[in-house]
This record gives structure tokens, sequence and C-alpha cells, in this order.
């Protein structure tokens, strides 16, 4: 949604309002940024997330105290970025990178739905190991005790991409510099099976 806290200012041809640009972004990335401010201090957490529809989902233990303050409904700001490459130029001044990302605002919500909470946690856990939860342990009353769950609107957010190649000023492109794009991409390794499982073969959802 547009509006005073998401609108552009800067290159505003690089950005978009829409879920349709908005929602692949974060359902590619596995860790948010979570922001407020208390008292004039600011805090910040970098945190795995799920997004359900228009909704972001975090959760963290019930002693931290961001998630206390979290719990109490504050409004918050949300950041997530995708690397996908360094655009080296011919001057320092035009570097640049190519990126996907998205900023969020909204006022958060503690989850006290159990069904709520259990689908947020599913999701989280998928979200960042596709295929883990049905694979695992789930949580006991006592852990599901110690976890807060936190959920945040998608009410306000603005999404930026930067892509393409070098942009040199026209007076810079006879220098004798290398320029160019390096492209940037996150691989997996091989599964290395914990202590007491070696020879056992790690499940096919980490192989894909």
């Amino acid at each position: 949604m547009l509006t005073s806290r998401t609108k552009l200012s800067r290159l505003p041809k690089r950005g978009s309002h829409e879920n349709e640009v908005i929602y692949p972004i974060l359902d590619e990335a596995v860790f948010c940024h979570v922001s407020y401010s208390l008292d004039g201090q600011p805090f910040i957490l970098p945190i795995a997330y799920c997004r359900i529809d228009d909704t972001i989902y975090i959760h963290g233990s019930v002693g931290s105290h961001f998630f206390r303050q979290l719990s109490e409904g504050v409004e918050v700001c949300v950041a997530v970025t995708l690397l996908d490459a360094m655009i080296m130029a011919r001057s320092a001044f035009s570097h640049s990178v190519n990126y996907r990302s998205v900023v969020a605002f909204g006022k958060t919500r503690l989850v006290e739905d159990e069904a709520e909470r259990w689908l947020a946690l599913e999701r989280i856990t998928d979200h960042v190991f596709k295929g883990r939860w049905a694979d695992c342990r789930l949580p006991n009353a006592s852990e599901m005790k110690k976890t807060m769950v936190i959920a945040i609107p998608l009410e306000e957010a603005s999404a930026k991409i930067r892509s393409g190649g070098v942009n040199d000023d026209l007076e810079d492109r006879e220098l004798p510099y290398w320029a160019g794009v390096v492209p940037v991409s996150t691989v997996f390794g091989e599964p290395v099976a914990d202590a007491g499982l070696e020879g056992q073969n790690a499940p096919d959802y980490l192989k894909r």
C-alpha cells in the first residue's frame, strides 16, 4: 500500500507497492530485520520469519526483552534484502549492487490463538527448512509455553529493485578500468550428518 511512510523519494521507478512484486521477495528471503524505538533508543533484530497471506510471523523467547516489547503492540519497521550481483563501474561513484528489497511498517500483534500459533511455527520452520516440520519432533507443551509468536500486518509495504548492468557516466566509458557485473548466489553445501548418524542418507528434501 502506498502511504507517506512507504512512498519512495529516490529513484521511485525502481519501486513498487504491488503485492505481486512484494510477496515473492518475502517468500524467497529467509531472514528479516525487525526494528522499533523505545524511549528514543532504537532496537533491531535479524530473525527468521514466514509470510502467511498478508501477515509476517516471527517467533522468539518469552524471556526476550525485544519480544516482550513487541507483545505490547508497537510500531515496527521490517526490512528484507536479497543480494543478486555486485556492479563494478569505472568510477568509484558509480559502483552499486543489484538487489531486491522490501520495507514494511506495521503494528505488532501477540498471537494468542493456539491454532494460529501452531500454523505460524510450522510455516516458519518450513520456510527456513522446506519439508522439515513433518520430519522432526514437534514442540511440546513446555516449549510452546516458552515461545512467543508475533504477527506483523503487511498493510504498508514497498519493494525496491535494482537490476541491470553498469551505469557509468558517458565521459567515464572510455577509461581503461575493468567494469562489469559479478553475480551473487546462495549455494547450499552437502549435508553433514550429526554424530552417531554417519552413513545415514540425508532426507530427500535436503537434496532438493
